[in-house]
C-alpha cells in the first residue's frame, strides 16, 4: 500500500487485529441489513446502517447538530481514530468522504473490508460493543469536497473539467433509474458529456483495492487525469463518494469534489440536461 499517495488511511487485517484492544480506536461496521452484524462481527465494532440516519430520502444528511448527536450516541470522540469496515457494499470510501466533510482528522478504511478480514481468518463475534456517549463538535462543514448542481452545470463541456458517472452501464444508458426501470415520470439517463466508469472495476476480486499502477491505468486512459477537476457523481452520492477516496486519497488527484445530489437531485432538476 506504500505506493499511494496516502497510505496512511488504509489499514490492513494485521494492523487491526493487532489493535482491537486500543481505546482510541473506534471500529464502524456497515451494511444494509443489522442481521450480518448481529450474526458476528469484528471484535469491538459497532454497527451502522448508513442509509437511515446519514441518507434519509436518499439525501445526504449534512445537519450538523444531527451529526454530533449521532457521532456521540456511538461514543465517537473528535480525537478518536475512526476505522471503517463495510460489509454487503463498498460504503466505506463514501463514509469516508463525510468524516471529512464533517472535519474528522483521522479516518482510515479497513483494506477489503469484512471479506478480507474473514479471508485471512481472522475471528468475528457476536457479542455487541458498549458505549459510552461522547460530546462529538463539528466546527464547520468543509463545503471545498462538495460539487453542488450549479457548478455540475457549469462544468459541462468544460475542457478542465471531468464529469465522471460512476454507476453501472445500465443507469448510465437509461435502462435504470435508481437501479430499477424507470417509471412513467423518471428521468433516466446521464449528465451530457459525463464520463461512464463503474467504481468497482477499482478492487479486486478480495475487496480490496487494486494497486496504485492498476487504478492509475484505468482511470487514465478513460481521460481521467490530475490536471483537471473531477466531479463523480452515482445515484444518491455512496458510490461517487467511494470513487472520490480513491482518486484523492489513493491516487493523490488534487481536484476532486464529489457530486453527492447525484442522479436523485439532478435527474428532478426542471431544466437540467439529459443524455441517454
Amino acid at each position: 500500500m506504500s505506493q499511494y499517495a496516502h497510505p496512511e488511511t488504509l489499514v490492513d487485517t494485521q494492523w487491526l487485529s493487532e489493535h482491537l484492544d486500543d481505546p482510541n480506536i473506534r471500529i464502524i461496521e456497515m451494511a444494509l441489513d443489522s442481521q450480518l452484524y448481529d450474526d458476528g462481527h469484528i471484535p469491538g465494532a459497532i454497527f451502522w446502517n448508513f442509509t437511515t440516519p446519514l441518507l434519509p430520502d436518499f439525501r445526504t444528511n449534512f445537519d450538523i447538530t444531527a451529526i454530533e448527536k449521532l457521532l456521540g450516541s456511538f461514543g465517537i470522540s473528535n480525537d478518536n481514530i475512526v476505522v471503517l469496515v463495510h460489509r454487503d457494499t463498498p460504503s466505506s470510501g463514501w463514509i469516508f468522504w463525510l468524516f471529512k466533510v464533517f472535519g474528522h482528522a483521522d479516518v482510515r478504511i479497513l483494506n477489503g473490508g469484512s471479506q478480507k478480514w474473514l479471508e485471512d481468518g481472522y475471528p468475528l463475534t457476536t457479542e455487541k460493543k458498549v458505549v459510552t456517549p461522547t460530546d462529538y463538535h463539528v466546527n464547520t462543514l468543509d463545503e471545498s469536497l462538495r460539487a453542488l448542481s450549479q457548478e455540475v452545470q457549469d462544468s459541462i463541456e468544460k475542457s478542465d473539467r471531468i464529469l465522471l458517472d460512476v454507476r453501472m452501464p445500465q443507469e448510465y444508458h437509461g435502462e435504470l433509474y435508481l437501479l430499477e426501470p424507470p417509471k412513467e415520470n423518471e428521468r433516466a439517463g446521464h449528465i451530457p458529456g459525463a464520463i461512464n466508469l463503474y467504481y468497482e472495476l477499482a478492487h479486486n476480486d478480495d475487496g480490496t483495492f487494486k494497486t496504485c499502477s492498476e487504478l492509475q491505468k484505468i482511470y487514465q486512459e478513460k481521460g481521467i487525469t490530475p490536471d483537471k477537476t473531477i466531479i463523480p457523481y452515482c445515484a444518491v452520492g455512496g458510490r461517487s463518494g467511494h470513487t472520490w477516496f480513491i482518486l484523492k486519497y489513493l491516487l493523490g488527484y488534487p481536484q476532486v469534489k464529489n457530486y453527492d445530489g447525484s442522479w436523485n437531485e439532478w435527474s428532478r432538476l426542471p431544466n437540467s440536461p439529459i443524455e441517454k
